[in-house]
């Protein structure tokens, strides 16, 4: 039986008297996602009609999920709201904190040892309040998700911008950051600006090497990393149903490359049988009732230029493989034009690593398929060109293709089984040298490829595939090798033509495990005790931050002007800074290391206006800090992509960043920042960018007047005196202005005042 099968009872029974209601509203038939939204409005039955991109609307999600390495900072806000349980069902899942290095047992060992503080934590706060926790080696978080929890027309946050992987069973699931999780969390409506949607119809069917990897590829290549911002990207068409559950979930999850609210995909037949295979039949029966309201009206699909702000179509059936990158995920090749591109650009072609798995890539089917290249290579004695490694999504997935001999297929071509953990995706990973910095390539199966992000090398060239063609890669060694059009040599000269992968959409055995690594929390929590060393250097309690105190920012010097790319990554950097995750002050010393100076083009060194010297960009930020000088951060387009963590806004306001003034941002941290009581601001006029200098010093002209819809005019006063006023846009609705009076959307919770 499902988990919390009561409350997706409700939320069905509500269904179709909203959605009838909304229809009225409206005055036309409604897309799968308005019907999800107006089904979830905060205030029940919806009232009015919201305008797209416009509205700020309210909302009642029916779950939150949080992973370990954001868990810990939601859960530390958490303990300041002063309620004694969530309010809606939550669950905390440990696979960031565990580094990929030798093989599944001895990794998760260590990481057991080395993080045993903060699991112990979180597991003692999971139990304290009513949350479900699901221990080390249990999964990721977003295949745990799609296992046990998602449901279709259901709506879900989560402190991980993968969370819309679970749009794959047809839910609206949004990324969020940890303060967003709080306020759900602790009853109160979380606020979104109503979607904007993108329909993408897909036609035909996958065929040979295509897989559903290649569709969110594609759609990267064409929207790129910012043209789903604001957006929900609703996928539909005979393609659509071709394909598995998890095939769904794959395209879902890489939504987040695009920026977009979240993905999602109709109740269908594929998510029946999945349904059914993770034991929730019961899912099942309830949703058939409403089945119409889980998918969109007829006449939408049937014409949807009518209907989307913006309609995609992709025939399946023409599709070939795509590998996007590097260093970017929406850079996209077909395989067919790969030699050419990767010479143009010089990359390099010899393939050093393949890797499969994360939460994009990690199910039954994935496995099952990429397992057949390997199968092929074995049985014609090709020896793979390439190390290779495989992270299976969960305890379910990696017992269930161990007990079917899929993990002894791969055995036989020396791969590497790491534990059941996010591992290289998100910089977990300890590759053997790496730290020399040489020029290489790899290629994965993962959703981000990021300079640095899976081991810390800048010269990393990271490419993004499906599982299968990241078999085909490593075997060949090669990033310029077509398995369509290709030959290798086996080791006695002869050449062979890998057949397209072939695999089981789910078991036919049935899914099997031992022990999932769930643990249920205590009916009655109230006798649980957490306690946090002073002393600790990974877990540190939060003190609130301080309110504005109602007066213009003067005086304020410029910290970095950051050039270019600029992600959460390169904004608080993952990898080995994930175990001060909950420790805000250490780190803090990671704040904006990997963001480029522009006027240096160098990484982690700005200038001292205090002193004149130059140092690392923390150390600088701190010195203001003690000082007493307040600061600004001025940033490139789609500031914050990338991961949701709230670090990266957390780290500025805990050292005394006031505000952070950029071309545009991406949601999550534009959200992030508002939370924390920052101000983040767009230029009026993008062109007004290259007017900063590195000398600068800011005056904010009219802060005592901020409002809705009213520009902010700040005072750039250069190093010789000149000057430059600068409008500034924002998107700060009434009650966000408050969170920023306040000091922290948290502030108002504890004070009883949200």
């Amino acid at each position: 039986m499902a988990f919390d099968i009561e409350m997706i009872k409700k939320v069905y029974e509500k269904m179709p008297e909203r959605v009838a209601k909304a229809r009225e509203l409206v005055g036309r038939p409604l897309t799968l996602s308005e019907k999800i939204l107006y089904t979830h409005l905060w205030d029940g039955t919806p009232s009015q009609s919201f305008e797209r991109g416009k509205d700020y609307v309210d909302f009642a999600p029916d779950r939150v999920a949080c992973q370990d390495a954001t868990a810990q900072m939601a859960l530390l806000q958490f303990m300041h709201a002063g309620k004694s349980k969530v309010a809606v069902p939550t669950t905390v899942h440990c696979d960031h904190l565990i580094q990929a290095k030798v093989e599944a047992n001895t990794d998760l060992a260590v990481a057991k040892t080395q993080s045993s503080e903060v699991f112990d934590f979180l597991s003692s706060v999971s139990n304290k309040y009513g949350i479900g926790f699901w221990k080390p080696g249990a999964g990721i978080i977003h295949q745990i998700v799609l296992e046990n929890y998602a449901f279709p027309g259901g709506m879900m946050i989560g402190t991980d911008s993968h969370t819309v992987n679970a749009g794959g069973l047809g839910m609206l699931a949004i990324g969020v950051g940890g303060a967003d999780a709080v306020d759900v969390m602790s009853g109160m409506a979380w606020e979104l600006k109503f979607p904007k949607l993108i329909g993408v119809k897909l036609t035909g069917k996958l065929n040979g090497w295509t897989a559903p990897k290649d569709v969110i590829l594609r759609v990267a290549d064409i929207l790129t990393v910012k043209g789903g911002t604001g957006a929900i990207v609703e996928y539909f068409g005979e393609g659509a149903l071709s394909m598995s559950c998890t095939g769904k979930g794959t395209i879902c999850n890489m939504g987040a490359e695009i920026g977009a609210t979240t993905s999602t995909f109709g109740y269908d037949d594929s998510m029946r049988r999945y349904l059914a295979a993770t034991e929730r039949q019961d899912v099942v029966d309830a949703a058939d009732k409403v089945a119409e309201h889980l998918t969109a009206d007829t006449e939408v699909y049937a014409n949807p230029e009518l209907y989307f702000d913006q309609v995609i179509e992709i025939n399946l059936s023409e599709l070939e493989p795509y590998i996007n990158g590097p260093f970017t995920p929406d850079r996209g090749t077909p395989v067919s034009k790969m030699k050419e591109e990767a010479a143009a650009n010089g990359w390099p072609l010899k393939v050093e690593w393949g890797l499969i798995g994360s939460c994009t890539n990690s199910s039954y089917e994935d496995m099952s398929r990429a397992a057949s290249i390997v199968e092929q290579a074995v049985a014609h004695g090709i020896t793979p060109k390439a190390e290779f490694g495989i992270n299976p999504g969960s305890e379910l997935i990696r017992y269930t293709i161990e007990r079917d001999g899929i993990i002894a297929t791969f055995e036989k071509m020396g791969t590497k089984v790491f534990t059941n953990a996010c591992g290289p995706c998100i910089g977990q990973w300890d590759r053997a040298g790496a730290d020399k910095g040489e020029k290489n390539t790899i290629v994965h199966s993962f959703n981000r490829n990021f300079s640095k992000r899976a081991d810390g090398n800048p010269n990393t060239h990271a490419f993004v595939t499906s599982p299968e063609m990241v078999a085909a890669l490593a075997i060949a060694g090669d990033l310029s090798f077509n398995p369509l059009t290709d030959t290798l040599l086996n080791d006695n000269g002869e050449e062979v033509r890998l057949e397209a992968p072939k695999g089981d959409e789910l078991p036919t055995k049935g899914f099997d495990v031992e022990d999932p690594g769930y643990q249920a929390p205590a009916a009655d929590g109230s006798a649980v005790v957490i306690s946090v060393s002073p002393e600790s250097q990974r877990l540190q309690l939060l003190d609130p931050f301080q309110p504005w105190d109602g007066k213009n920012i003067s005086g304020a010097k410029l910290l970095i002007k950051a050039f270019g790319k600029c992600t959460t990554d390169h904004i608080s950097m993952a990898g080995p800074w994930l175990r001060f995750r909950g420790h805000l002050d250490n780190i803090s010393n990671n704040m904006l290391i990997g963001a480029e100076n522009a006027f240096t083009h160098e990484t982690n060194r700005v200038k001292n206006q205090l002193t004149g010297e130059y140092g690392e960009v923390p150390a600088v930020q701190r010195a203001y800090k003690a000082a007493g000088v307040p600061t600004i951060v001025v940033g490139d387009q789609n500031y914050g992509e990338g991961s949701s963590r709230e670090h990266a806004a957390m780290e500025p306001r805990h050292l005394g960043v006031e505000a952070v003034l950029v071309k545009s941002f991406a949601r999550i941290h534009e959200t992030n920042l508002k939370k924390q009581g920052m101000l983040a601001l767009t230029f009026a006029n993008e062109a007004d960018y290259d007017k900063i200098q590195e000398g600068d010093t800011i005056n904010f002209l009219d802060l005592t007047e901020f409002a809705p819809a009213k520009p902010l005019t700040l005072e750039f006063v250069h190093a010789d005196g000149s000057k430059d006023i600068i409008l500034a846009n924002h998107t700060y609705n009434a009650g966000q202005i408050e969170w920023f009076k306040a000091g922290s959307a948290l502030n108002l919770i504890a004070a009883g005042k949200a």
